[in-house]
């Protein structure tokens, strides 16, 4: 795992929020512009979207990041590909170290299938998706909720090629870092999953910060 830590001050931040647990963000990141999420209690997974700002159905792509780093997880140093092969994003700090490209988004569905019927209306992050995007309503769809990134989520794959959804790897005030290589458009569920360890089973609130790029 490769850690690397950030110089840039919190308090200089343009943007800051938290997001509770369990719910969703909608966020423009310009070009340029330095994007912080930051793990507050730790194990928390946080289940990302990214689009070209400009172009939806230019979005991140999982099999095409993958490829390109020949890694099956997120570090400092990894370029977030789209679909059309642009770099949207790179992750320039990180101090959790490792994050899941290929664990997906809970879904009511999901929960049923995995754990019991019962759990099929427990809250999910499909879900959080879909509500996020209804209400910005700036024209994304069902649709457009692909596979997604789980930052600080840890899914192991196993000596046969299967996924574990395992105890966190994060800590505490851990973040992963980004600079944003074009115009994106963020979607955060902040996962609600207490179905298996990703949270820790017990979901908590992370934050978000964006910083200005060099002469803005």
């Amino acid at each position: 795992m490769s850690l690397t830590v950030s110089t840039l001050d919190p308090a200089l931040a343009y943007y800051r929020a938290e997001i509770p647990a369990g719910d969703a963000w909608i966020h423009e990141i310009r070009r340029g512009q330095f994007f912080r999420i930051v793990d507050l209690h730790g194990n928390q997974a946080v289940d990302t979207l990214f689009y070209n700002a400009h172009d939806y159905a230019d979005r991140y792509s999982a099999q095409d990041t993958i490829r390109d780093q020949g890694n099956l997880y997120l570090t400092a140093g990894s370029k977030l590909r789209s679909t059309l092969g642009h770099t949207l994003l790179t992750i320039v700090a990180d101090t959790c170290g490792r994050h899941d490209t290929l664990g997906g988004a809970c879904a009511n569905e999901s929960n049923m299938v995995r754990y019991a019927i019962e759990k099929r209306h427990m809250h999910a992050c499909r879900s959080s998706f879909l509500k996020a995007i209804a209400a910005w309503d700036q024209g994304l769809t069902k649709r457009d909720i692909t596979h997604n990134i789980n930052f600080f989520m840890n899914v192991p794959v196993t000596p046969s090629g299967g996924l574990t959804f395992e105890d966190g790897i994060s800590e505490p005030g851990k973040y992963v870092e980004m600079r944003a290589d074009m115009d994106v458009l963020a979607l955060i569920s902040n996962c609600p999953q207490l179905n298996n360890p990703c949270n820790a089973y017990n979901p908590t609130p992370v934050e978000v910060l964006i910083w200005e790029g060099p002469g803005e």
